[in-house]
């Protein structure tokens, strides 16, 4: 997956990066090896990131730089350089972009977004907007009302990018990290599998980074920006309230209601271009106000998805089947759970029993088909 976002870049650092772990407590975990039991990235083995207690070890790391300080020009240096780690760390954005940014104009409190490329700074010269956590914005705009820093920037961010990579790599090596993987361009690919170990649809953690979508089927035309910008915002509230679920979840948007008399049968459509399907009560659907166009989230408990081995299509009167292979494989004494990629990146998890999990023989990279039924899905609006 980090191959789709990162093509040429992950293909150098392949060269360069050993494959044994760095001997520390502290060491990154390699991505594939995330614990991350509802998105699991795929990527060679060789490949390492930080994880998000690594990038909030690092961030505290550079808030304890900045407040060691003791003269007044110096603390004001490293604020500025603590908001780029900052920007990064929580857009993805890259160093250059960062640098190019006047922070007076191109970020807006109300929306709590950044806007990057107003400089023709983007591959394709075109701007985008990206969303902030609500943290960050204040702490951003709180620093931009104070007088001094106001007068620090009056070169805006245009740091020396040299100057900003060695402080990286300084925090980087405080923690015990290798300092490579404290560089912006690490950070921002930290963020990037961060975004989609928390299930945030692949077009956009494309979207946010800024990259083309050649890849994504017709059916993300009938998402509009705005679209994007909820489905950003929704995992950035989550984020800040560090809540997990070991749910598998779909962002998609209402394509077809079926009323009937007690229950309603709605389809969506997912970012990635598939369908889901569920029925839910008339009691339901007028509670939540849904309708065609409304963007929801599916969720699908793990033990209410059932595999079945091999490439033909099973016969099943369950209307939700994915086709994908086994990514990974997690073996308990009384449950194994199984993630499961699909054709467009996202992973599905099912749990059985490792007694069923004997009778599956399932091992990594086997075809299988993912299913559930409709009345396993659960909607809601966040």
């Amino acid at each position: 997956m980090l191959e789709t976002l990162f093509p040429q870049e992950h293909a150098m650092d392949g060269k360069k990066r050993e494959t044994k772990p760095p001997a520390s407590d502290n060491r990154p975990l390699p991505i594939r090896e995330s614990a991350s039991h509802s998105r699991i990235v795929a990527v060679p083995d060789g490949s390492r990131c930080l994880d998000t207690v690594q990038l909030n070890q690092l961030e505290e790391s550079f808030r304890r730089w900045l407040e060691a300080a003791v003269r007044r020009d110096v603390r004001l240096s490293r604020k500025r350089i603590l908001l780029i780690f900052l920007l990064i760390r929580y857009t993805g954005a890259k160093l250059n972009e960062v640098l190019e940014l006047n922070p007076f104009q191109d970020i807006d409190p109300d929306r709590q977004s950044v806007v990057f490329g107003k400089e023709d700074v983007a591959p394709d010269g075109a701007a985008r907007e990206v969303q902030m956590p609500e943290r960050l914005s204040q702490e951003i705009q709180a620093a931009l009302q104070d007088a001094a820093f106001q007068q620090s920037l009056s070169s805006l961010f245009h740091v020396d990018p040299g100057h900003v990579r060695r402080k990286f790599y300084e925090r980087a090596s405080a923690c015990g990290f290798p300092k490579e993987l404290g560089g912006p361009d690490a950070i921002r690919k930290s963020r990037a599998v961060e975004l989609m170990q928390s299930n945030v649809p692949l077009p956009v953690v494309q979207r946010i980074l800024g990259h083309s979508t050649p890849n994504l089927t017709a059916a993300l035309v009938s998402f509009a920006d705005e679209d994007i910008r909820q489905v950003t915002r929704i995992f950035l509230e989550k984020e800040s309230r560090r809540k997990t679920s070991a749910r598998n979840t779909f962002f998609g948007k209402i394509s077809i209601i079926q009323k009937g008399d007690i229950q309603a049968k709605v389809e969506l459509v997912t970012f990635g271009g598939y369908a889901v399907t569920t029925v839910i009560t008339n009691d339901s659907l007028a509670r939540l106000g849904l309708k065609v166009g409304t963007l929801v989230i599916a969720e699908i408990k793990a033990p209410w998805v059932v595999l079945q081995k091999g490439d033909e299509e099973p016969e099943s009167s369950a209307e939700n089947k994915f086709h994908g292979t086994i990514e990974r494989i997690i073996k308990g004494k009384v449950t194994t759970e199984y993630v499961v990629k699909i054709a467009d990146g996202t992973q599905l998890c099912s749990l059985v029993t490792s007694k069923s999990s004997r009778k599956l023989g399932l091992q990594e990279n086997d075809p299988v088909w993912a299913i559930f039924n409709s009345f396993s899905v659960v909607l809601h609006l966040d």
